[in-house]
C-alpha cells in the first residue's frame, strides 16, 4: 500500500519521502484536494512498469501494421454502392421539396 501525502506537505518533506522511496521501498502518491496527483516510485519500480507496457505497445504496432497492409475490396456489383461507401445519394429530378 502506498503512503498519501498531500503536496504542500509533500513539498517540505520532499528529501524524506525520496528516502522513503529509495531506501525503504514505499510508494508515495502526492495528493491535492484529497485525490491522488503524482506518485513516487523507485527507479527499479519505473522500469518494470515500462517493461510490462512495451509488449502491449508492441503488440498495438503488429495491428496497425496488418490493417496497413489490408488489400482494396473488389468494385462493388453494378448498380450496389460499397459497403462502407456513402449512404445516399443524389438524384436530380426527385421529388419537389416544400417551398421551392
Amino acid at each position: 500500500m502506498a503512503y498519501e501525502i498531500p503536496v504542500t506537505q509533500a513539498r517540505a518533506e520532499l528529501a524524506d519521502l525520496i528516502n522513503r522511496v529509495v531506501y525503504g521501498g514505499e510508494r508515495v502518491v502526492v495528493t491535492r484536494h484529497g485525490k491522488p496527483l503524482v506518485a513516487l516510485v523507485s527507479a527499479a519500480d519505473l522500469e518494470r512498469l515500462e517493461a510490462e507496457r512495451e509488449p502491449a505497445e508492441a503488440g498495438e504496432e503488429q495491428v496497425i501494421r496488418s490493417v496497413s497492409t489490408v488489400r482494396d475490396l473488389p468494385p462493388s456489383a453494378p448498380g450496389e454502392q460499397s459497403r462502407f461507401g456513402i449512404a445516399a445519394e443524389h438524384r436530380p429530378g426527385g421529388p419537389p421539396r416544400p417551398g421551392h
